[in-house]
């Protein structure tokens, strides 16, 4: 891992949206994974502003985006469909098309999961996933546990996660579904380029554990570890357990 601490979230923020910029440029039709959450907000406000320049052209851009709440469909507000809408895809040139989603209100959970895993492996993979991680150390929903599953499924969320994800239910945890559609950690591991987002103090333990402890399940970004580029981009809260100097 390529650990990187910047003064600010918004540096940090800026700086990767420049990479991802440079990837777009280098590669117009770039696959690319995104997250939803408050972590990468800033990320997207970047991207929004370049596109709005005439410095980014998205038009060629393939994207996946990592889970999705079941039970919830597209059009509810509640939803990281509609987070992306909102966020990022109203704003730029992103084909309908090459926009890639888990349908949290598909009859069959495992039949849209193994739908949505031939709709990756068709377009080749991810090339760059861009990726937060969880007071808990999950990676989008993979949650921590004995085991962890390669495919895409459905997770039973932590009373913790769906604490960190009330906002998207106007704060009220008990809104808030037992249970997501995620992209599993096989998929995670073999995107050529990964770059992991974290920011603030309450994410400080799970940096440190992903980075300087154990592979281990019970953490499972700390898994990343084993993969051959991922950088980890933190803010100095966040990385205040790691020794790492600006």
């Amino acid at each position: 891992m390529n650990v990187r601490v910047f003064a600010t979230e918004q540096e940090a923020a800026a700086a990767c949206a420049a990479h991802v910029a440079e990837g777009i440029r280098a590669k117009p039709s770039l696959v690319l994974g995104l997250p939803t959450g408050r972590t990468p907000l800033n990320v997207y406000r970047e991207l929004v502003a370049l596109y709005q320049r005439g410095a980014l052209d998205f038009s060629g851009v393939t994207t996946f985006n990592l889970d999705e709440f079941l039970g919830v469909p597209p059009d509810d507000p509640g939803s990281f469909r509609a987070y992306m809408e909102r966020h990022l895809f109203q704003h730029v040139n992103l084909a309908p098309e090459h926009i890639h989603f888990l349908d949290g209100s598909a009859e069959r959970a495992e039949r849209e999961c193994a739908r949505y895993d031939a709709r990756l492996a068709a377009a080749g993979g991810l090339d760059l996933l861009l990726l937060g991680i969880g007071p808990n150390g999950h990676v989008a929903f993979n949650e921590p546990g004995e085991s962890l599953q390669a495919a895409s499924h459905r997770a039973r969320l932590t009373r913790e996660t769906r604490q960190a994800v009330a906002s998207f239910f106007g704060d009220d945890v008990s809104r808030v579904p037992l249970a997501a559609l995620t992209m599993g950690m096989g998929a995670v591991l073999q995107a050529r380029r990964v770059i992991l987002l974290a920011f603030g103090a309450n994410k400080a333990a799970a940096v440190t554990a992903m980075v300087r402890g154990p592979i281990t399940t019970l953490c499972p970004a700390s898994l990343l570890q084993l993969h051959r580029d991922v950088e980890v981009w933190v803010d100095m809260a966040a990385g205040r357990g790691l020794e790492t100097s600006l």
